[in-house]
């Protein structure tokens, strides 16, 4: 018998590893490169060429002890790839959906990438992020619209405000829904009811401008 061989028994191989898939959706100009590339390899570049059709890494992740690959899609965020789309999301298990806090426009189609993503996906965990959170001296979305979609959605999403630039919120983003996505999964595989992804909206930093006052009949939003 040789060394180390286990007794009564061929030598087991490596446990396998979970395997994530999670797509960043949101229009083109958002940032969801510069997010995935700083995320993975912490590099930003000011410029990227635009993805065509959708593309994607693998980072792996220590979550709850365990070492979990994260395969993230960066898909792109033009309506003629949009129809690409079945094959990206098939097996996917979360989805971040991204805006530019300097876009009202990008921000107006938030509903449309989760409805799309709904879809073709079915219910998953999902966070909202709002990048470019280093340039607010051109802040065209507020906190208080924020909120508001947040309650439309049933209160559930979590948001993050980030920079891939300065590399702020990014990991926490990312470890956030990964982690729920990660829970979620394994209960479900145990028969267990997954965990309803909490949180809570990023403040305003004091130099920017303050969204209008919310009324009394106005909902609160727990994301």
């Amino acid at each position: 018998m040789s060394k180390g061989s286990p007794v009564g028994g061929a030598q087991r191989g490596p446990e396998r590893r979970p395997v994530l898939k999670i797509i960043l959706l949101g229009d083109s100009g958002v940032g969801k490169t510069s997010l995935m590339r700083q995320f993975v390899s912490g590099k930003f570049e000011s410029r990227y060429k635009a993805t065509i059709g959708a593309d994607f890494f693998t980072h792996e992740e220590i979550i709850d002890g365990r070492p979990v690959n994260l395969q993230i899609w960066d898909t792109a965020g033009q309506e003629r790839f949009q129809s690409l789309g079945s094959a990206f999301y098939r097996g996917a298990d979360a989805c971040m959906i991204v805006f530019d806090i300097t876009s009202n426009e990008s921000f107006s189609h938030i509903t449309t990438w989760l409805q799309e993503f709904t879809l073709q996906a079915g219910q998953k965990d999902m966070v909202l992020i709002g990048n470019k959170a280093d340039v607010q001296e051109r802040r065209q979305v507020y906190n208080r619209g924020i909120q508001q979609w947040c309650a439309e959605q049933g209160g559930d999403m979590q948001y993050f405000e980030t920079s891939a630039k300065q590399n702020t919120h990014v990991g926490a983003a990312f470890r956030a829904v990964a982690t729920a996505a990660y829970r979620a999964k394994t209960a479900k595989q145990g028969g267990e009811e997954p965990p309803m992804m909490a949180g809570s909206i990023k403040s305003l930093k004091k130099d920017e401008t303050p969204p209008p006052a919310r009324g009394k009949d106005e909902k609160k939003c727990a994301c």
